[in-house]
């Protein structure tokens, strides 16, 4: 493994690493408190560079942004469908 791809994994892991726990948190509270327009952003940005890596065949830049639209999309859903605090 040439030493770029080394960064470009370690950046990956950190930055995942990052979103984990905010979104645990929003999944166990049912809902966020993350504002609306950067989820929007967030979501929109990395459905965007996920496209762009697959396209380029980058695999650290496809697995980095399809797991953070899955997560950030998990925190908009959360955020536009909040549960219930009763249930």
């Amino acid at each position: 493994m040439h030493v770029s791809e080394v960064i470009g994994w370690a950046g990956f892991i950190l930055l995942v690493t990052a979103w984990v726990p905010q979104t645990i948190d929003t999944i166990k509270n049912g809902k966020t408190d993350i504002n609306i327009v950067f989820i929007i952003l967030y979501v929109s940005s990395s459905v965007l560079l996920t496209i762009y890596a697959i396209i380029r065949i980058d695999y650290i830049f496809i697995a980095l942004n399809g797991i953070l639209t899955i997560g950030s999309s998990i925190n908009l859903f959360y955020k536009l469908k909040p549960r219930d605090s009763d249930e």
